[in-house]
């Protein structure tokens, strides 16, 4: 797992067009230089408080897949959105599993946070299975929640706390209130 950066354009792009029909309708990422650069700038931005990372191969660093964490929010939800992609040559292999799970811990030990979510069309199995894997619960159903693919998408909500897995930061985050 690592982070996202303007050496992976070339890689990158090619993934995500072999990727197109895997992606339909569950995910767009962008497919020109113009929109990497804007995406990647999107989460380089010091303030932004969101985090793309990829998911690579251990021993040669090839990308396998994708992970976002976003709308991260602090005080008292320390809360963040998760989302996620695999691409096409390598899904289904196991990547994603093992590389979400060190996700997870990134952002429960690194970013501090306590609460992750992650939104999923209903007709996305895999993307269903996989979060279950992981030990995400179910919380709920929202119509109409995302505009994706040029239609308000349905979405299913699932969440997992740090609680959850037993992966803690050793201290909390400066914004947690004491109380």
């Amino acid at each position: 797992m690592r982070p996202l950066t303007s050496r992976d354009l070339s890689e990158f792009l090619g993934l995500v067009a072999a990727s197109a029909e895997l992606h339909h309708p569950w995910m767009s990422l962008p497919t020109t230089p113009q929109e990497f650069q804007a995406y990647l700038e999107r989460y380089e931005r010091s303030d932004s408080g969101e985090e793309s990372l990829l998911i690579c191969v251990h021993d040669t660093g090839a990308i396998v897949g994708l992970a976002n964490i976003s709308n991260i929010v602090r005080g008292r939800f320390q809360n963040g959105s998760l989302s996620y992609a695999a691409f096409a040559p390598t899904a289904g292999q196991g990547y994603m599993s093992e590389g979400l799970a060190l996700v997870l811990r990134h952002a429960f030990q690194q970013l501090r946070l306590h609460r992750l979510e992650a939104n999923i069309q209903p007709g996305n199995h895999a993307s269903l299975k996989l979060v279950q894997r992981l030990g995400f619960r179910r919380e709920g159903y929202s119509p109409d929640m995302l505009f994706i693919d040029g239609a308000w998408r349905d979405h299913e909500r699932w969440a997992i706390t740090s609680s959850m897995i037993d992966i803690a930061a050793p201290d909390p985050h400066p914004t947690l209130p004491a109380r």
